[in-house]
Formats: C-alpha cells, sequence, structure tokens
C-alpha cells in the first residue's frame, strides 16, 4: 500500500482517484499540476497543490506518484512528467484493475493504467508508462514497449512488438509477428498487415451516409425473427 499523489484535476485524474480507491490498496492522499493549471485548492475532496511545490508537501519518503495523462502529443507529455516526477525523487505506482485477465509470471513497469477486461496472453510484456484503455485483446509473446496508449477493443495477435510512443486507436487490429515502429498513430479500424515505419500514420475509410434518411425508410432490415 502507498499514499498516492495523482496527476491533473480532469477527467483522467477523476477516474484514476476511483479505480485507486475502489480497486486497489493505494490511498490517494492529493493531486498536483502545473502551477498555471491549478484552478481549484480540492479535488474529490483531496488537495490539490502545484507541482512545484509537491515535494515540500507530500515528500518522496512518504508518498509515490500516478500520472495518467492522455496519449496528446503521441504520449510525450507524459513521458514528460512521469521523468519530472521521477526527478524529483517519486517512485510511480501502476495500476492493474483486477478485472483484467492476466497470467501467472505478468509484470509490467512503473506508472501503467490498465483497465477493466483487458486480456494479456502469457509471456507478452509490458513496458513502462503504458496505458490500457478497457476491452483490449493482447495476444502472447507480444511486447508492448515504453509510454504506449492502447484504446479500446484493440487485437493486437501474437508475437508483435508495439514499439515507444504508438497510439492504436478503437478497433484496430494488428496482425501477428508484426512490428509497429516507434511513434506510429494507428486509427480507429485501422487494420496492420505488415511492419510500420516511424511516425507514420494509418487511417480506415469512414462509413458514408446511406443518400435515403432514416425518416424515409420503409423499414429497417433484420434477420432476428423479432
Amino acid at each position: 500500500m502507498a499514499n498516492v499523489v495523482v496527476w491533473g484535476l480532469g477527467q483522467w485524474a477523476q477516474l484514476a482517484h476511483h479505480y485507486l480507491t475502489h480497486d486497489s490498496p493505494h490511498r490517494v492522499v492529493a493531486f498536483t499540476v502545473d502551477r498555471p493549471w491549478l484552478k481549484a485548492e480540492t479535488m474529490a475532496g483531496l488537495p490539490a497543490v502545484a507541482f512545484d511545490e509537491v515535494e515540500r508537501r507530500y515528500p518522496p519518503g512518504e508518498c509515490q506518484m500516478f500520472i495518467p495523462i492522455s496519449f496528446k502529443k503521441m504520449n510525450h507529455i507524459r513521458a514528460e512528467k512521469v521523468e519530472q516526477a521521477k526527478a524529483k525523487g517519486y517512485a510511480l505506482i501502476s495500476y492493474v484493475s483486477s478485472k483484467a485477465t492476466t497470467w501467472p509470471g505478468f509484470s509490467c513497469g512503473e506508472n501503467c493504467f490498465i483497465l477493466e477486461d483487458n486480456t494479456i496472453q502469457p509471456f507478452a510484456t509490458i513496458g513502462r508508462d503504458v496505458i490500457l484503455w478497457s476491452g483490449n485483446h493482447i495476444g502472447h509473446h507480444t511486447a508492448i514497449q515504453d509510454h504506449v496508449f492502447v484504446s479500446s477493443h484493440v487485437v493486437i495477435c501474437g508475437c508483435c512488438t508495439i514499439e515507444p510512443f504508438c497510439f492504436l486507436g478503437v478497433n484496430a487490429t494488428i496482425r501477428d509477428e508484426t512490428v509497429v515502429a516507434r511513434e506510429t498513430l494507428v486509427g480507429a479500424g485501422a487494420l496492420i498487415l505488415k511492419d510500420t515505419k516511424p511516425c507514420e500514420v494509418y487511417k480506415a475509410a469512414g462509413t458514408e451516409p446511406s443518400a435515403v434518411p432514416s425518416d424515409r425508410l420503409r423499414r429497417i432490415t433484420h434477420k432476428s425473427g423479432g
């Protein structure tokens, strides 16, 4: 169990507080952000303090930190804050939902945020500062490296490598034995069948609307028999 200072005053910090409070041995004691963004003195009934004074009020010897920042700038902002917290002397916790499926031998690095309904198969490895939103499949012998964000319902097949600073959008699929190179952005619904190159962007085609509006449809066809 650790006393934890959570980075942020927005929705992600609120989510982190909720998960840690209801599904971890840790105790959130405060929130912190950079001083220009400190717009309130409290959040969830707990103190909110400026990052430039956090170590004075919540010393690293007494508290650890958790930094649940989003994927902005391809995860680089979150990575920078992780290094700043470590420079102040803080250890960083990770959260793995009790509703995630893991197997003996599983481990992850610091500052990981792994939510419910993730299936992480045997021999998969998770690096530092990785966020797995809810409902993903991480195949056997796959390596997710540092500072990666995987959104929801992503399928990463077996023996893949996801290099640092990648983003995988909702419902993306990565074929087995594929290397997703550093800073690749895989958009929602994209299908990756071969190795990518650094900083590439993949977008799936969106569904076009029908020429007939819904209020002019004669029926909605289905095969349920209902």
